[in-house]
């Protein structure tokens, strides 16, 4: 399991948050790192939003591609359900 690093921090009248130096420096998060903000009760969870390199969006885009021909999905299957769901909303 990771290294646990706490700290505090307070929202301002904005509504915004400063996330501490330290846990900044424990991420390696650097300025205008994106996040993907998801609650849970009273609970807050602040995830970095990391886009993949090349490297591994082709890794994954295989897996995906291989996982399709295993199952037999074609792209006709595909363009229809984009359909169905595009037109139930």
């Amino acid at each position: 399991m990771g290294k646990y690093v706490t700290d505090v921090t307070s929202m301002s009248s904005k509504g915004q948050i400063v996330i501490p130096k330290s846990i900044r420096n424990s991420l390696n998060l650097p300025t205008g790192t994106r996040f993907v903000v998801i609650t849970e009760g009273n609970s807050i969870l602040l995830k970095p939003i990391v886009i993949p390199d090349m490297e591994e969006y082709e890794r994954l885009m295989n897996e995906a591609q291989r996982f399709a021909e295993s199952t037999g999905l074609k792209q006709e299957d595909i363009d229809k359900t984009i359909k169905e769901v595009r037109k139930s909303k």
